[in-house]
């Protein structure tokens, strides 16, 4: 569970709103292309296929992120200020990442010519324990703030490799790779 009672930093606060801006105004804009006279209010306007590529969208901002705080710790090349930038940004899109799973997208089958865009890979799991995934997404979301707020290149480090092993074990528990 995300724990809400830590004060949220301007920057922080200016990344969420941003992530919300572009999700609201991507899945608004997808929705006019589907449904040109749909009242904002409608939520039938949106499909699955427009919540798989929401989520898929967000999970690449996060794997970009991640990029840059790996390439910082696997080179030595540490630079806190733009490494907590990376990692708090993680921490806010992690909050949100749970909330792109409504049920109507539980559509994995095995063995299927996927659209790489619209097609999950969302193991069934995710469903079945919804809870567990929900935490997941919460702890590993602590996990980023913690990057986030690393006091030196050391901390830095320890946090992110506890980060990637929050993103590694959603991964392993709940992308599903055809047998």
């Amino acid at each position: 569970m995300i724990d809400r009672r830590q004060p949220v930093s301007a920057p922080r606060r200016s990344a969420a709103a941003a992530v919300c801006a572009v999700l609201v105004a991507g899945v608004g804009a997808m929705s006019l292309v589907a449904s040109p006279l749909a009242h904002p209010q409608d939520q039938s306007a949106a499909t699955a296929k427009d919540a798989i590529f929401a989520r898929k969208t967000l999970m690449d901002a996060i794997g970009m992120n991640m990029d840059e705080i790996t390439t910082m710790t696997a080179t030595g090349k540490i630079d806190l200020e733009k490494g907590h930038a990376f990692a708090d940004a993680i921490s806010v899109m992690l909050m949100a990442f749970p909330h792109l799973f409504p049920p109507s997208t539980n559509q994995w089958k095995p063995n299927a010519d996927r659209d790489p865009a619209t097609d999950t890979y969302a193991s069934p799991d995710v469903w079945t324990k919804f809870a567990d995934f929900y935490n997941g997404a919460g702890a590993t979301s602590k996990s980023a703030y913690n990057v986030s707020r690393a006091k030196n290149e050391a901390e830095f480090k320890t946090n992110a490799a506890e980060l990637q092993k929050g993103c590694d074990g959603c991964h392993a528990a709940y992308l599903k790779i055809d047998p």
